[in-house]
């Protein structure tokens, strides 16, 4: 569970209520956050209560990354525990970060292009860049609508 928050709008103090605006929490579960000062942002997540290790989540990597895309137009995945993990960007502007339950490889590219679509960014045009592994077949998939697919 997550949610950005601009910079100027984030308050320490607030952040566990600022992650219950968007996501139901557990009593035990604790709210974290991480500065994103290339997009101006405040990463709130939450760590399970029941949970020794201290990971920052997925999408925290994603948003680390997205520069790294070659394109103006950045779209990043990545595919982990049934989720899929998508931040797009036009130059330094961030658009999307959000994360979608895709246990196949299909569901995660109706999301992609679900994203794509809702921000009028056409694939034909674009690259999709990838964290995880891609098989041959799931990589040629995205080829038949994407100009490139780059793992990063």
């Amino acid at each position: 569970m997550f949610t950005l928050v601009p910079s100027h709008f984030f308050d320490p103090a607030t952040a566990r209520e600022a992650l219950c605006e968007v996501a139901q929490l557990k009593d035990g579960d604790a709210v974290e956050y991480i500065e994103i000062p290339q997009y101006d942002a405040v990463l709130v997540y939450a760590q399970d209560g029941d949970s020794a290790v201290s990971d920052r989540p997925e999408i925290f990597r994603i948003l680390t990354r997205l520069p790294d895309c070659p394109e103006y137009n950045k779209i990043l995945c990545s595919q982990l525990d049934g989720r899929l993990y998508l931040a797009v960007a036009q130059g330094k502007n961030l658009l999307l970060a959000n994360s979608f339950p895709a246990r196949d490889f299909t569901t995660a590219e109706y999301y992609i292009f679900l994203a794509l679509n809702s921000l009028q960014l056409n694939p034909e045009i674009s690259t999709v860049c990838f964290l995880t592994p891609l098989d041959a077949e799931d990589e040629m998939s995205l080829y038949r609508y994407f100009k490139a697919v780059e793992k990063l």
